[in-house]
């Protein structure tokens, strides 16, 4: 890169850093490093939402399948009909926890389910989730190396370290704040390698005509993902996508500790509204990329030689570095940078959270110095970050088949958690302290045994059986809770939000449904 775009790159990361600073020397206790004092709006948490949803990973990979990957094309898209209906199941989700004033949302599940479901499935998210921060930290890193011409490990200690320092010292509200300037960088970005390459291109129409017509469809109709390898097809995405992302989204630390840093229930669910409302015009534009990525591949012979026996994913950050103009280049790697790092940083503090809150339980240390809870919850966000580097430098080692068994291992847990938090909300306990962590068992194997018996079957699935087979035990095995006071009780989410994610809903399939009529 010419100097002018590395220093652009420095600066944004020295603000970064910078802002982290600033906001660390506010902080006094634990809360305000792992919820920021309960004090943040509902634009910046939407904001933060966002920006991680679509992180380094989704500018990236998102163009790159939907320009060349092998079985891929704007199918991508039929994800995002399962966002808004996933938010009406989050408004309800979220007030089971946030009602319950804790730092974790695994807390909210121990009246009811008792304190070993509750140590389960903090356990089970240290697990999955530390798992797959390695494996995220690793991908990303090997983008970012071929931005900045790096070797992949030095990559992840950009990477890793960067993430490491600016959450170690501001926590999850500087996580939030570099997450909405990231958003904007990103979102500027594809805009602008969208504008780039429309000037590019020659015969942009010829082109078009010329490009493989089943990458333009997104409606996928055919095949149902059970049994015949159609995994990318409607019914996987919409129904497993729903649970997934009603999983990820409202079940899942890191990201639901967020919604835990809202000011009050309402905040909190207005900030799920912008999120479920404002995601798709994004989604939409690294899209628009990709599709003209994929023109734009027919007609460089270039970037045709540069993509010989290299991952797909390569596409986007060869093109960047080789066309996008000087100083627009360094905005575009910054923000893939920040990208990265936004992916990470959250992870390492809900991590640290889920240890510090839900098994040392604000414990005595006997190591000098950790006595203190805030230089504890910082000292375990190191731990944390130290050990995603460890990882990412384990798995850079590994085969393709270790990092697949890693994302496996994940996607099995996201059903029968789910299952926890909706059981919480139908007003009933577990007549055994030990029958929630059996049915998560159950719910976990049954996942497995799909894995393995049944190969064909899309992973999105998963989501659903791991539900069901998890709530059918958690029912069986309950009775009604009549301990908890009628102010606990769940409280439903406004009529007008209902109907504003409803009307989102339409509106994902009229506009999806009219790009595929137009394109196809």
């Amino acid at each position: 890169m010419h100097p002018l775009d590395w220093l652009i790159v420095i600066v944004y990361l020295a603000g970064v850093v910078a802002l982290s600073v600033w906001i660390g020397l506010r902080q006094k206790q634990q809360s305000d490093y792992y919820l920021a004092g309960n004090r943040l709006g509902a634009w910046s948490i939407a904001g933060s939402m966002i920006a991680t949803q679509c992180s380094a990973i989704s500018l990236i990979g998102a163009p790159a399948f939907i320009a060349i990957k092998e079985g891929g094309g704007l199918k991508w898209l039929q994800y995002e009909l399962a966002v808004p209906l996933a938010a009406i199941g989050i408004l309800y989700l979220v007030s089971g926890y946030k009602k319950a004033g804790t730092t974790t949302i695994f807390s909210a599940v121990e009246s009811q389910m008792g304190a070993a479901t509750r140590k389960t499935l903090s356990l089970l998210f240290i697990a999955g989730r530390g798992l797959a921060t390695g494996v995220a930290l690793y991908a990303m890193s090997v983008v970012v190396a071929v931005c900045l011409d790096l070797s992949v490990s030095n990559s992840i200690l950009v990477v890793g370290g960067l993430s490491m320092v600016y959450t170690t010292i501001g926590g999850i509200e500087a996580d939030i704040y570099s997450d909405i300037m990231q958003l904007i960088v990103l979102w500027l970005s594809a805009l602008a390698c969208a504008v780039v390459l429309l000037f590019l291109l020659e015969s942009p129409g010829d082109a078009l005509n010329s490009f493989d017509s089943s990458r333009l469809a997104i409606y996928q109709l055919s095949g149902n993902g059970l049994n015949d390898g159609a995994a990318y097809s409607l019914w996987p995405m919409l129904i497993g996508g729903f649970f997934l992302y009603l999983a990820y989204y409202g079940c899942d630390q890191s990201q639901a500790q967020r919604l835990l840093a809202a000011k009050d229930l309402p905040t909190a669910r207005k900030a799920i509204l912008l999120n479920g409302t404002l995601r798709l015009p994004l989604v939409l534009t690294y899209c628009s990329f990709g599709v003209l990525l994929g023109l734009f591949y027919q007609q460089s012979e270039w970037l045709q030689q540069m993509m010989q026996g290299q991952n797909p994913d390569f596409i986007a950050p060869y093109f960047i570095i080789e066309y996008m103009p000087t100083g627009l280049k360094g905005i575009i790697v910054s923000g893939i940078l920040a990208a990265a790092m936004s992916s990470l940083d959250s992870n390492i503090n809900s991590l640290s959270a889920a240890l510090e809150k839900d098994f040392l339980g604000g414990k005595e240390v006997a190591f000098p110095g950790l006595r203190h809870p805030l230089v504890r919850a910082r000292s375990l966000t190191v731990v944390f970050g130290l050990a995603a580097c460890g990882l990412a430098f384990l798995f850079s080692g590994s085969q393709a088949t270790v990092l697949v068994l890693v994302n496996a291992i994940s996607s099995a847990f996201n059903g029968p958690i789910l299952a926890c938090f909706v059981f919480i909300l139908l007003g009933r306990e577990l007549k055994s302290p030990y029958w929630g962590v059996a049915c998560l068992s159950a719910g976990i194997a049954t996942n497995a045994t799909l894995w393995l018996a049944a190969p064909q079957m899309s992973w999105l699935w998963w989501n659903l059986f791991g539900f069901v087979v998890a709530m059918v035990g958690l029912t069986l095995g309950s009775r009604r809770f009549a301990k908890a006071p009628r102010e606990q009780c769940v409280e439903g989410p406004k009529p007008r939000h209902l109907y504003l994610l409803g009307c989102a809903a339409v509106a994902t399939f009229a506009v999806l449904l009219g790009l595929h009529l137009l394109l196809s």
